[in-house]
């Protein structure tokens, strides 16, 4: 995990962030055990309750729950949770951006297609 103290962004919401990656690339698999407040407290040298507020974030959302005794584990389901969450995400944050700022451009549907896939061309040849 890798949590930045300098971002505008608040560390309990990176830690949610950061463990929803982690969740959506495999690292922890649905029904399994996620680290404890305390592991990740010691890991990244965090306040535990911080720790908490992020996991707590999680909860909230489905994606994670508490066995009494035993720790949180992630929740059957999370992975197909938290990747509609993010293209919902994705789409307001650049999707909508993108056609408002096509627009002001007079660009087409075509335009912005075609730009989209030189994009996927340009990211494929760096890739070979």
């Amino acid at each position: 995990m890798n949590i930045n103290p300098n971002s505008e962004r608040p560390i309990f919401i990176q830690i949610a962030e950061q463990l929803e990656d982690a969740i959506v690339t495999g690292v922890f698999p649905e029904e399994t055990k996620i680290p404890s407040t305390n592991e990740l407290s010691a890991l990244l040298n965090i306040n535990p309750h911080t720790i908490l507020k992020g996991m707590n974030l999680l909860v909230d959302d489905g994606v994670i729950y508490k066995k009494r005794g035993l720790g949180m584990f992630v929740k059957e389901g999370a992975v197909e949770k938290v990747r509609e969450k993010r293209q919902g995400q994705f789409y307001h944050q650049f999707i909508e951006t993108m056609i408002e700022e096509a627009n002001k451009l007079h660009m087409t549907k075509e335009d912005i297609i075609s730009l989209v896939e030189r994009g996927y061309e340009n990211e494929c040849n760096q890739d070979s």
